[in-house]
């Protein structure tokens, strides 16, 4: 997803409004992080004051007379160390709260960008690559409050940097002129900087989620990468993001690398300006020499708020840019309404789809599509590749809406009922199986209190109980990721029986059987008729046995209903049903002819 560049005026307000709401957000951890950096700062400008009064009353009275009073070191000793026991609690308070403020927000906001792609409908992830999802949840959230780190402190010692302007001009304004010169500079070197790194941050954070992206499809197609050989591709796709990340990381640091040194330099310029003037009026006795040393160590001390201002104003371009990118997925409506209708419980619902059309972009996938499936009855869906059948199972789960038409349950269309009305009522299972690094059972259950007995009722009807208790652990195996310690049909009735131990009134199987053999499935769907209520059932299907068990046949044929009818009716009506039935049929048989001559060829 593409982010545009924030305006350059506006960084630094817009960084700003961030942090407040950084503020709003953990108020408490907030205090205390800033009391503590108040606390440190007081402290330190008291050091000023320490310093002053045992250059004062101690070193320059033992350098006249060449004896120093025991009692006044003593004395100077305990103020020194008071001072800096107090200055540890500062920084303790101030460093523990930010980072817990900073580690808080992340994990607040990852969990809101992760809850935000759960509520956001199919058709809004088709739009957006995984690579960009991920980076969003991660390094996006991440830039967003990366400047919390440094903000309490500047916040505190913001209060140093008054304090300390005024203390400065209250003992000598004429130095204090003078060092103020570095004010206007470290104003207009702010300019530059966030008008420079803002366009530079943008172009970071893209790509941060282009390199994300060709790394998921990477590793996700590894199996065809590997098979045909596209490594050397791969790698070199990989490069050139990588690269393009790296340049724009480098010149990131070229300006950061400007930046920080200039904003170390300019209160040290003022320093050496003061020591300057102050040199000639001590001389002319205009101060003495503890107020130079007071006026000098203040100018020093204001090296610290203008560094933590300078860390928060180096990451304010970032976090903008993260925070664009992150609100453009809190933000995000999708294209699904809801109201706030249920159906009532019951048995299996009728479906009814009404003159549904369904589009890719430009690209009409469905037209004047209309049919109705009474409750508890099987209707097998048919039809060439390409010619809508995984659309229109999307469409009756309501992972995307009809570009036209409606489809309805009990005569209530879907986008009347309340969000998770649809998930109450109906699962599908796609022929890609997707299964969690977890135990069968998790997989199955998903976190839902679930009994032992009612998964493996499920794993009975979908033909997995043998084999599962044939694994180690049973229901307790872990399967690996994606289940790759199954073989394809296992996943695909293990998703099966996820589907079925929720007891869906609509069930929904896009060829969710074909890498099982037509003995089994067969049993699967003996078993799913035998299974306690009858729940209404739309199966994708090729194979003539899958489809004759069906009490209606719907044949799809370039996104329009072409033939509706028995299965005996459509083989003798319907030319290309007709064609693409048996063609499997026929190829099945060449199959089963071919494997003995493929044996025999084999030596002993």
């Amino acid at each position: 997803m593409t982010v545009p560049v924030p305006p350059l005026r506006g960084v630094i307000r817009r960084g700003f409004g961030v942090l407040g709401v950084a503020v709003r957000e953990e108020p408490r951890i907030f205090a205390v992080s800033a009391l503590g950096s108040a606390l440190f700062a007081l402290t330190t400008i008291g050091q000023a004051y320490v310093f002053g009064a045992i250059t004062d009353r101690v070193i320059e009275p033992a350098l006249r007379t060449g004896n120093a009073d025991r009692a006044a070191l003593a004395i100077a000793f305990c103020a020194v160390m008071l001072v800096a026991v107090l200055k540890v609690v500062g920084i303790v308070a101030r460093r523990l709260g930010a980072g817990i403020m900073q580690y808080r927000l992340q994990a607040t906001y990852r969990r809101r960008v992760t809850r935000r792609y759960l509520e956001l409908p199919f058709s809004w992830h088709q739009r957006h690559p995984t690579g960009e999802l991920l980076s969003n949840a991660n390094s996006d959230v991440e830039a967003t409050w990366s400047p919390i780190a440094p903000f309490p402190f500047a916040v505190g010692v913001v209060f140093m940097l008054v304090v300390t302007l005024g203390l400065l001009f209250w003992t000598d304004p004429v130095l204090a002129l003078v060092g103020s010169v570095v004010f206007p500079g470290i104003a207009a070197l702010t300019v530059v900087y966030s008008r420079r790194m803002s366009p530079l941050m943008t172009r970071a954070q893209q790509l941060r989620g282009e390199v994300s992206g060709v790394a998921h499809e990477s590793f996700d197609g590894a199996l065809v990468v590997k098979t045909l050989g596209r490594e050397a591709a791969e790698t070199a796709r990989f490069r050139d993001r990588a690269e393009q990340l790296r340049d724009t990381m480098t010149a990131v640091g070229r300006v950061r690398g400007l930046f920080d040194p200039l904003m170390e330099a300019l209160p040290v310029l003022g320093v050496l300006l003061v020591l300057l003037a102050g040199t000639s009026r001590v001389g002319s006795g205009d101060i003495d020499a503890g107020q130079l040393v007071r006026v000098a160590y203040l100018f020093t001390l204001l090296a610290i708020p203008v560094r933590a201002i300078g860390w928060v104003l180096n990451e304010l371009p970032r976090s903008v840019v993260g925070w664009d990118r992150v609100q453009s997925v809190l933000t995000a409506t999708g294209s699904q309404e809801h109201g706030a209708e249920r159906l009532p419980a019951g048995a299996g619902v009728g479906v009814g789809v009404q003159d549904v059309a369904f589009s890719y972009g430009s690209t009409e996938v469905l037209r004047e599509v209309a049919f109705d499936v009474p409750a508890g009855r099987t209707i097998a869906v048919v039809g060439p590749t390409g010619s809508g059948k995984s659309s229109l199972a999307t469409l009756l789960v309501r992972l995307v809406d009809p570009t036209s038409g409606s489809v309805r349950y009990d005569d209530v269309d879907l986008r009347r009922l309340a969000p998770g009305a649809v998930c109450e009522v109906a699962s599908l299972v796609p022929q890609s199986a997707f299964l969690f690094d977890d135990t069968i059972r998790g997989n199955i259950t998903l976190g839902a209190e679930l009994a032992d007995e009612l998964v493996w009722n499920a794993l009975r009807v979908a033909q997995a109980e043998r084999f599962v208790q044939a694994l180690p652990d049973g229901l307790d195996t872990r399967i690996g990721e994606r289940g790759t310690t199954l073989s394809g049909g296992q996943r695909q009735r293990l998703a099966l029986a996820r589907a079925l131990v929720r007891r869906p009134r609509l069930l929904v199987l896009d060829d969710a059987t074909s890498a099982v053999d037509p003995q089994v499935e067969q049993r699967i769907l003996a078993g799913l008729r035998e299974s306690g209520p009858a729940s209404t059932v739309v199966v994708v299907a090729y194979r003539r046995a899958t489809i004759a068990l069906a009490d209606e046949v719907v044949f799809l044929d370039q996104g329009r209903v072409t033939a509706r009818g028995s299965h005996e009716d459509l083989l003798a009506a319907s030319p290309g049903y007709r064609d693409l039935v048996t063609a499997y049929e026929r190829a099945e048989a060449e199959r089963v002819a071919l494997a003995p001559q493929a044996d025999e060829a084999v030596p002993a």
